[in-house]
């Protein structure tokens, strides 16, 4: 507050604005009026700094963003300033879309150099809007990434379908892209049941050498032959328990024998969720010559499709993952074949409980230089001597294997002479002290050991001398 009596620094007679002691923003000011007004001072705030960066040609200041992570790329560097956004936007090269609505008209714009282009999440309906008379508005959704199924309690199962865009909207979303991104070199998208959106890829990205196609058919397939240089395909067939039961069929022999004569430069192929035999395999294995990576996952083909992998000539790598079955029906054993360049044999989450199944897997797969088993079940101890038909095996990866004891593992590992490397983690049944001196001797000899059979034991040694793992008296004690 000012001093009783109005005081004032300065002399009211010499200048014509004086400032009140006590009121830093007032300023009085000194008239011919015996009174005196008090007049606001402008807040005293320093002028902003000018922005340097506009200095910066737009070329200049890209190759200052390309050194950026891409984290920080897509993130504070991108909220700056309009300039710096667009700028951000030139140099992004992946995009994940989940508004299809953004694909048509603001995409091209925003990122203009894309190279690997993600439709899936776009293409997926909000479940309210797609189906209001499968499930009330307020119905639960169960969501595993960007997909949301309905749930609906009153139906029997009563979990709904996935719902996607209709067939023209997704057509005309590709167009825009084939249109807008020339030099697209990766793409996932939803299969629609006209082929009008993949031609249109195909034409307008010469350079797409991988795709990415959900909700697959049959009829889906066919403008995958226009893709001149596409070496990688995954396919994830329509499944009428996520996609609806409207859904006509999935990827049947026909399908298969499509892409064969379609794409004849595949080096990785992957199969998901679908059907066919001996013939769409056999297809694959004769056109597809210079294919070296088959993913197969969760199948539902009919007996007798892994004979058809001795026709696979160039194969390398051949994975099988979440298969309730291997091969309900493989025939003779001598009718199987081998694949004779197969270096690696994976098995993620299968079920293992078909000794028979097994048995010609392993056939096939004679000449494995490298297996991993992880997560799956049934692997027991005569089941796993099966892997001893494989005598040329250098790494073996086993993690979760809760049936295989010490003793399976060491009447395989011992049998094979070149094995360098040596992977156990989280097999229960396999316990330290039950090794002997000439599975000692092996891991003595291997170039490389990871050994962590058992996590409890594991567990109370590395809490030695810490005093945790104890009960709780021993910490809160009575004073």
């Amino acid at each position: 507050m000012p001093e009783p009596g109005g005081r004032c620094h300065g002399d009211l007679g010499l200048g014509k604005l004086q400032l009140l002691k006590g009121w830093p923003d007032l300023w009085l000011a000194a008239g011919d009026a015996p009174g005196l007004r008090a007049l606001p001072m402008a807040a005293a705030t320093p002028p902003p700094e000018p922005d340097q960066t506009l200095a910066l040609p737009d070329a200049l200041l890209l190759r200052v963003l390309a050194c950026l992570p891409e984290p920080h790329l897509t993130g504070a560097a991108s909220l700056v300033c309009r300039r710096w956004t667009r700028l951000a936007g030139r140099l992004r090269r992946r995009l994940a879309v989940r508004d299809w609505g953004f694909v048509a008209h603001r995409l091209p714009y925003r990122f203009p150099d894309l190279a690997d282009l993600d439709l899936f999440p776009a293409s997926i309906a909000a479940p309210t809007a797609a189906a209001p008379h499968a499930a009330p508005a307020a119905a639960p959704l169960l969501t595993c990434g960007a997909v949301s199924l309905t749930l609906d309690t009153s139906a029997d199962p009563p979990l709904g379908a996935c719902r996607f865009l209709d067939d023209d909207a997704l057509d005309r979303g590709l167009a825009a892209v084939a249109a807008s991104f020339p030099n697209l070199r990766r793409l996932s998208a939803t299969a629609a049941a006209e082929s009008g959106g993949l031609m249109a890829i195909a034409g307008g990205c010469p350079t797409l050498q991988e795709l990415e196609l959900h909700r697959c058919t049959d009829l889906a397939l066919r403008p995958v032959s226009a893709f001149a240089h596409l070496q990688i395909l995954r396919i994830v067939a329509a499944s009428p328990a996520l996609y609806g039961t409207g859904e006509a069929g999935g990827v049947t022999d026909i399908g298969l024998t499509i892409l064969a004569h379609g794409c004849k430069r595949l080096v990785k192929l992957e199969l998901l969720g679908c059907e066919g035999s001996y013939d769409g395999i056999a297809a694959v294995g004769r056109c597809c010559a210079m294919l070296e990576e088959l993913t197969i996952a969760n199948h539902r083909m009919d007996g007798g499709w892994l004979a058809a992998l001795a026709y696979c000539g160039n194969l390398k790598t051949l994975r099988l993952q979440g298969c309730s079955r291997i091969d309900d029906d493989t025939g003779p054993a001598e009718h199987l074949g081998a694949c004779l360049t197969l270096e690696s044999l994976q098995l993620h989450r299968c079920q293992l409980r078909d000794r028979r199944a097994l048995h010609a897997l392993f056939l096939v797969c004679e000449g494995a230089r490298e297996i991993q088993v992880q997560n799956c079940w049934g692997l027991e101890d005569d089941m796993f001597a099966l892997v001893g038909l494989c005598r040329r095996v250098k790494f073996l990866s086993l993690e979760r294997c809760s049936l295989l004891t010490t003793r399976g593992l060491e009447s395989v590992v011992t049998s094979w002479s070149d094995l360098q490397s040596l992977e156990v983690v989280s097999c229960n049944k396999i316990k330290d002290e039950e090794i002997t001196p000439a599975l000692s001797e092996l891991f003595s000899n291997l170039k490389e050991l990871k050994w962590r059979p058992d996590n409890k034991s594991l567990l109370a040694a590395s809490l030695v001398g810490t005093g945790m793992g104890k009960k709780g008296r021993v910490f809160f004690k009575r004073v």
